[in-house]
């Protein structure tokens, strides 16, 4: 089976990626491995939130950038010298078909400032994402709010917050890791992830998404659990994308053989293209 299209990748135009991503090698890499296609999805945060400068949730990358009491605000994004290095790559690497994109963060808090960056420019591929939820009278990543509360609250939040992202913002087309909590989900303190127990929630954001007319991301950062696919097909669920959310040149494509299995075994095939968008066939 060819492999899809990577449609989420990050290189270092993303704020969080800029000591360890590079668009150059990355499309080395998706040559390297026979991917048809790969779309740089920067990061467009606009969101401050609070992160951990200390202890086990600390993380480099994250307190680089925090001020002394761990409030993170995302640095602008540079969408002209971003584009400008889009069309070098595609000089560079004619033979892959090379997208632009961005991944909104929360855009529908966020309308107006995600609307003048993509007025900017010809942006492909725009992924949509939920990162943050409201904590403590400011804003927190899902593992920054596990410590505090209940995890089968946050996770319902986070869901909760995925409909209102869909229903509130049409500026993107590509709903991105509807699992993202699942990533720094508490083992040991709330046992394994079951996403039976969240079946309501999750059916709720996903049927929502689908009456949009967007397509669903199976991101690879953390296999995507087929009955979450399954719940996708049975809500009216169209259409999927396949991004690895690499931020290191190496993890582009990473898992995506299994995520083309699991995807085929649920009802959806590739288009007309190879870097088409897959969707269902039953």
């Amino acid at each position: 089976m060819p492999l899809p299209a990577d449609s989420h990748v990050h290189s270092e135009w993303s704020w969080d990626a800029r000591n360890v991503g590079s668009m150059v090698r990355s499309c080395a890499r998706a040559v390297e491995i026979g991917l048809p296609a790969i779309a740089f999805t920067e990061h467009l945060d606009h969101t401050t939130w609070r992160v951990e400068i200390e202890g086990p949730y600390a993380m480099d990358h994250l307190t680089a950038i925090a001020d002394p009491d761990g409030i993170l605000t995302p640095p602008a994004f540079d969408a002209s010298r971003y584009l400008e290095s889009i069309a070098r790559c595609r000089e560079r690497f004619p033979d892959l078909r090379i997208l632009s994109g961005l991944e909104l963060g929360e855009p529908h808090r966020h309308e107006s400032a995600c609307t003048n960056v993509l007025r900017s420019g010809q942006f492909d591929r725009v992924l949509g994402s939920l990162h943050t939820l409201p904590d403590r009278g400011g804003f927190a990543e899902p593992w920054g709010i596990y410590p505090h509360r209940d995890a089968h609250e946050v996770v319902r939040d986070y869901l909760a917050g995925v409909s209102a992202l869909v229903a509130e913002s049409d500026l993107f087309e590509v709903l991105a890791h509807i699992d993202y909590p699942v990533r720094s989900w508490p083992t040991e303190r709330a046992g394994p992830f079951d996403p039976a127990e969240f079946e309501e929630e999750f059916r709720d954001a996903l049927r929502a998404t689908a009456q949009t007319g967007r397509a669903l991301e199976v991101n690879t950062r953390l296999p995507l659990q087929g009955i979450i696919l399954t719940w996708w097909h049975e809500e009216g669920g169209d259409a999927i994308t396949f991004g690895s959310d690499a931020h290191t040149p190496s993890f582009v494509g990473h898992g995506f053989v299994e995520a083309a299995h699991m995807a085929e075994a649920h009802g959806f095939r590739p288009g007309r293209h190879l870097y088409d968008l897959w969707g269902r066939v039953n």
